[in-house]
């Protein structure tokens, strides 16, 4: 029998779509919390109808992916009938996430000071493009939104060319894992105080709260950083760089790396350069650096220099597609590709867990739930609480 998972006997509410309040929910599920999705009629959470391919079903592989370990309700919360079920549900619950543009949630009868009143412990959080409060906060926000306006739009890519948007969507996967450590923090702080808190995060704050090494070139050099293509901020060479056959990587990124760099290069001569003696000197100098090693790079394939500079331990390795990368005997090893059963796919691949609990492994508790597959369930347990009155419920209609 698998241990209790960490979050076991906490229940989530996740009333939220599209991406950065079902990560944050998917997080939590995955971490053993009872996560109920409640999703509006007729047609629920809209990722469901996303992406422009379909496996067996009509749901969207995208929503599949967002998903997993958690149960679905459809409840119109215009509806009086569906907002006395949800209001039973938020007494029995400990954590609630919603993604509506800030005034939605209390127009619908679900604001925070509504649901305080019900359940004072409940930690309620709300994820917007821009936040609660600020001059922007009534601006609808999405990911590209937040990377323009944040502007990591302005310093990715490469020099001279149009913007190049950062493929993985930052602001929205960094606004749901924030909330997700901000709710774990509430959940903690509430065994002392006894009552729950209002969680406020946001897409451009997400965006901003990851760009650590572009604010800390700002601050320190008075300019806004541009683009760098694969190359870092703060060390070189430490970027793609083109071997005989095409591009690998190399992260040369301290002191020791960089002589162990020249040595397996044969290039020992450019420690005497003033321009490379150092790491600043090396950021400062980067693309006469690139271009002053490019033509030893360019006398071997890729893999060949690889392997000798993994076996010196200078970090280095190939550049992947996905399909590649999902392939490698590393990515199999730790599990990071599953086949979750599915009611009408049979089985479907998702990605695994991104963290391994060596004591309380995560596990595939429940699919992603086809639109109200739970409701009934739900709302017995309910019933069964003394939440709900019998009458009224699928298995009780009213006349």
């Amino acid at each position: 029998m698998n241990p209790a998972l960490p979050l076991a006997g906490i229940r989530v509410l996740d009333v939220s779509q599209v991406m950065a309040g079902p990560y944050c929910c998917m997080t939590l599920a995955d971490l053993g919390a009872d996560v109920i999705k409640i999703e509006p009629p007729p047609s629920g959470d809209s990722t469901r109808h996303s992406m422009g391919f379909r496996l067996k079903g009509t749901d969207s592989p995208g929503f599949y992916a967002l998903n997993r370990n958690k149960r679905s309700i459809v409840l119109d919360l215009k509806s009086p009938a569906d907002r006395e079920v949800f209001y039973a549900l938020v007494k029995t619950a400990d954590v609630l996430v919603e993604n509506a543009r800030p005034g939605v949630a209390e127009r619908l009868g679900m604001g925070y000071e509504t649901l305080r009143a019900l359940n004072p412990r409940l930690v309620y959080a709300s994820i917007s493009g821009f936040g609660q409060t600020g001059p922007w906060s009534q601006r609808p926000g999405f990911d590209l939104i937040a990377q323009a306006m944040s502007g990591i739009l302005s310093a990715t890519g490469l020099p001279g060319q149009e913007p190049v948007k950062n493929a993985i969507p930052v602001g929205d996967l960094g606004a749901g894992l924030f909330a997700a450590v901000a709710i774990l923090a509430a959940l903690l702080g509430r065994q002392g105080s006894g009552v729950g808190q209002y969680i406020d995060a946001s897409l451009l704050e997400a965006a901003l709260g990851l760009s650590i090494w572009e604010t800390t070139e700002l601050w320190g050099t008075g300019r806004s950083p541009t683009p760098i293509g694969t190359a870092n901020r703060m060390s070189a060479p430490y970027q793609a760089v083109k071997a005989s056959d095409g591009y690998f990587v190399i992260g040369a990124a301290n002191q020791k790396l960089w002589l162990t760099l020249l040595e397996v290069m044969g290039r020992k001569e450019l420690n005497e350069d003033p321009r490379f003696a150092t790491n600043s000197q090396r950021v400062a100098h980067r693309e006469v650096l690139i271009e002053t090693l490019a033509p030893t790079f360019a006398r071997k394939p890729a893999q060949e220099w690889i392997d000798a500079l993994l076996k010196a331990g200078v970090p280095a390795g190939p550049i992947y597609d996905y399909e590649q990368g999902l392939a490698s005997e590393h990515a199999k090893a730790r599990e990071m590709v599953m086949e979750i059963p599915h009611p009408v796919e049979g089985t479907f691949k998702s990605l695994g867990f991104p963290v391994k609990m060596r004591g309380t492994p995560q596990q595939v508790r429940y699919p992603p739930p086809l639109l109200g597959e739970h409701s009934a369930e739900i709302r017995r347990e309910l019933i069964d609480k003394q939440l709900l009155p019998a009458v009224g419920t699928p298995e009780h209609p009213s006349k």
